[in-house]
């Protein structure tokens, strides 16, 4: 009998262990900085690649036209981007970009709303990103607090009275959508989320059965209990869901059709989520934010016809 006691303690330890062991290598996996390997120059190169019809604009910026500003947020740089209009506006798009990417990932919708409809942009370099300093990805959850102080900044760098709009990507329409659940800005008119996801728990739980085959419990709660205590947040706290049913501004929801990396289920759970003015496209045979790249014209348009409602 003791001997069975002893075998099952010391297999209840080991699995304990165990355990513990892959929510941290899952926490490292998911939110390491070292999962950050793109440089800005290569994003731009890339993007000039892949939208050979953007580049004369896209050259134009680096030769000049594109302004950094450089700030710091509890002792470590942050960076941002802005281009102003090529006639003087107060229509403004702040721009997110997703996970691990950088700014500059944000061109192609720059471009749509620089070029083709004539707003200023703004796009910072998330915490940890691109030019921004930092020890971990937050998945746009303590990110909002950055963003809220880079709204007024881009505020003010374009006039002080503007009339602005913030569209994220991924990750980026997850920190717009936490955006959206504060205190609302006097000069945000609306916000527009591509491909965003419910929760950094529904993320990770959806990306932990799709390549592991695994259940939530123990790994992604250990893993969410230790990203609470060695940073300050966890998984389920980080709700675009929760923040998106606080928002009292106007918001437009895309997403992919075929997207299995945020799954498209998830824009329907976040659309009936927010009350009052919304608007929702589910993008024909298009996987994760791709739907600029697939519809860029349609896009344009349905961007536009939302945000004309909204911005005089």
């Amino acid at each position: 009998m003791k001997i069975t006691l002893w075998i099952v303690a010391g297999l209840s330890v080991l699995l304990v262990a165990a355990s513990v062991a892959a929510a941290i290598f899952m926490l490292k996996v998911a939110l390491s900085v070292d999962n950050i390997t793109i440089t800005v120059e290569e994003t731009i190169a890339n993007k000039k690649e892949q939208e050979p019809r953007m580049v004369p604009w896209i050259d134009s910026l680096y030769a000049g036209a594109i302004k950094d500003t450089i700030i710091t947020i509890n002792g470590q740089k942050a960076a941002a981007h802005y281009v102003a209009a090529k006639n003087p506006t107060d229509k403004t798009a702040f721009l997110i970009h997703g996970y691990t990417t950088n700014h500059a990932a944000m061109l192609s919708l720059g471009y749509m709303y620089n070029h083709d409809l004539g707003y200023n942009i703004f796009m910072p370099d998330l915490y940890a990103h691109g030019q921004s300093e930092g020890d971990h990805i937050r998945m746009g959850w303590l990110d909002r607090l950055d963003v809220l102080r880079w709204m007024d900044i881009a505020n003010e760098v374009f006039g002080g009275n503007t009339q602005m709009i913030v569209h994220g990507v991924s990750m980026g329409a997850a920190t717009a959508m936490n955006v959206s659940g504060e205190a609302p800005k006097p000069y945000v008119k609306a916000f527009i989320e591509d491909c965003g996801y419910t929760s950094a728990w529904d993320e990770f739980r959806h990306e932990l059965k799709k390549k592991y085959h695994l259940p939530p419990f123990p790994v992604l709660s250990l893993s969410s209990l230790i990203c609470r205590k060695k940073y300050g947040w966890d998984f389920k706290e980080a709700s675009p869901l929760k923040q998106v049913a606080k928002c009292s501004l106007p918001m437009m929801f895309i997403h992919g059709e075929m997207d299995d990396f945020v799954p498209t289920r998830m824009v329907h759970s976040l659309y009936e989520a927010k009350e009052g003015a919304k608007e929702l496209w589910t993008v024909p045979e298009t996987t994760h934010a791709m739907s600029y790249k697939n519809y860029p014209e349609e896009y344009t348009e349905r961007v536009k016809n939302f945000l004309d409602k909204y911005i005089k």
